[in-house]
């Protein structure tokens, strides 16, 4: 699949991205101004205090000595290196001294400090200039207001200045270059344009291989889920390993996928169980009930077959149920109620339930409840899960090699309260046959002499997984032992 820019800004994250990224070249531009503008109200600020300076020192001067001593100061900063601007002229324009040889028209006409930037030429440079243009004319003469009309904002410099009327109606003007601070805000000002420049072209790569990246993995999903919506229910989501939420959806979703092909896989058992060991019964039933309207009967003939009908039914009920029970549990789904559970009152009461049953089948039932244990689940499905189990330890150790015992015990093993069966009989020996015991209408015995559809282990190993918990199978030696592993709860 070709990815274009269109198709990236279809997604989500890139829409996210963008928006951010014009979001920072909004923030970077005002920035841009704002630094730019600061910068060169400080330093027309710095300017201006030393002028100010300036200023401060040539009035000392004149308070010393008048107007000569004034122009012999004059004269002598004018000559500096990298001096400020200095002119001394006449009420009517005419320069007198200083180091300026022309000025914009009307500068000097004001008084304070000039409103706008005007542009000047120092002593020698109209002629230096003239030089090295080839010119051989002489420069023209200076204007009343001591500008000079050819080279008025002809390669002129910038300048701001502070512009004074003497008590004699003299003029001086104390100014500054804006060269130097124009210079810096231009440097300031081509830094940051040069950073926000690098900063948007690098915000757009990551933006644009972000999102391909981004579009790539939503693409491997979209066809992993194709895949899976086709049939292939083994198929799982892309998993990168990175761990970022990418990587969370898919486990997820993956976990989700393992559940509901548990469940499909379930379902089709439930089906192909019904079909297969369900047919047995039903066929019995029928086969009875025509045997007995085939010939002539007693009463009691057809009593008997009635009866045997509704037993064979009442089975059938159970199994049914059983199977339902087994479903409904499996998917996460019961209207049963949970609460405190006393597991040793739990086991009391079975127990005592079987004891006629194992007494009558010559089997010693032995319980060992040392104290009570508290967790949080359903007594009625816990006390049907060990009835299952305690019925097939009874059923199953009556062909012991010894005196057939059957001993359900409860201890605390770690964070964990386990309830174990064991029994001495023959057991399960092999480890695959004990893994498919908890299947559904699984039965190991091949003869099929005990009575059982095939489902209480099942049935038991749901009710353990409906609270959290474990039903294991390991042997005995002799027997067989089924361990209920249940998560201890805090009664704190």
């Amino acid at each position: 699949m070709a990815l274009s820019l269109p198709a990236i800004m279809k997604t989500t994250a890139a829409r996210l991205s963008a928006l951010y990224l014009l979001l920072f070249a909004l923030c970077a531009v005002l920035l841009v101004l704002y630094m730019t503008s600061l910068s060169a109200r400080m330093l027309t600020a710095q300017t201006q205090e030393t002028i100010n300076d300036e200023v401060l020192g040539l009035a000392q001067a004149y308070q010393r000595g008048g107007l000569p001593v004034l122009v012999r100061v004059v004269e002598n900063r004018s000559r500096q290196p990298g001096a400020n601007l200095y002119l001394i002229a006449d009420a009517n324009g005419q320069i007198l001294t200083g180091n300026v040889q022309s000025l914009e028209p009307g500068v000097i006409e004001t008084q304070g400090w000039t409103t706008e930037p005007f542009s000047y030429q120092r002593f020698g440079e109209g002629e230096l200039d003239r030089l090295r243009s080839g010119a051989t004319d002489p420069p023209a003469p200076q204007t009343g207001d001591g500008s000079n009309p050819q080279s008025t904002g002809e390669k002129g410099h910038n300048a701001i200045a502070l512009v004074l009327r003497l008590p004699n109606q003299m003029i001086m003007l104390v100014g500054r270059d804006l060269g130097e601070p124009e210079r810096f805000r231009a440097v300031i000002s081509r830094a940051l344009t040069l950073a926000l420049g690098m900063m948007g072209l690098g915000g757009l790569l990551i933006w644009f291989f972000v999102g391909r990246a981004a579009l790539k993995r939503i693409d491997s999903v979209s066809d992993a889920s194709r895949r899976i919506m086709g049939g292939d229910l083994s198929g799982r989501l892309p998993v990168t390993g990175a761990g970022d939420e990418f990587d969370r959806l898919s486990e997820n979703l993956n976990a989700m996928l393992a559940r509901i092909a548990l469940l499909n896989e379930g379902l089709k058992q439930v089906s192909d169980n019904i079909a297969h060991d369900l047919k047995t019964p039903l066929t019995r039933l029928r086969n009875r009930a025509e045997a007995t309207l085939a010939g002539r009967h007693k009463t009691e003939d057809y009593r008997q077959a009635l009866e045997s009908t509704i037993a064979e039914s009442d089975q059938l009920i159970k199994t049914f149920n059983a199977i339902l029970m087994i479903s409904r549990l499996e998917a996460g789904y019961s209207s049963e109620q949970t609460g405190p559970v006393d597991l040793a009152a739990t086991v009391s009461d079975v127990v005592e339930l079987y004891e006629p049953v194992a007494e009558e089948a010559g089997v010693a039932l032995e319980a060992t409840v040392p104290e009570a244990f508290t967790i949080s689940g359903n007594r009625e499905l816990i006390g049907q899960a060990l009835s299952n189990i305690v019925d097939n330890a009874i059923k199953y150790s009556t062909d012991a090699a010894e005196a057939p015992k059957v001993r359900v015990a409860l201890e605390r093993a770690g964070s964990e309260i386990k309830l174990t069966v064991t029994d001495n009989g023959h057991g399960i020996p092999d480890d695959a046959d004990r893994a498919r015991a908890t299947e559904r209408f699984v039965r190991l015995e091949k003869s099929r002499s005990q009575p059982g559809s095939g489902l209480g282990l099942s049935l038991a190993k749901a009710i353990m997984t409906f609270h959290n918990g474990r039903l294991d199978l390991l042997p005995a030696d002799p027997g067989l032992s089924v361990v209920m592993s249940f998560p201890l709860r805090d009664t704190h």
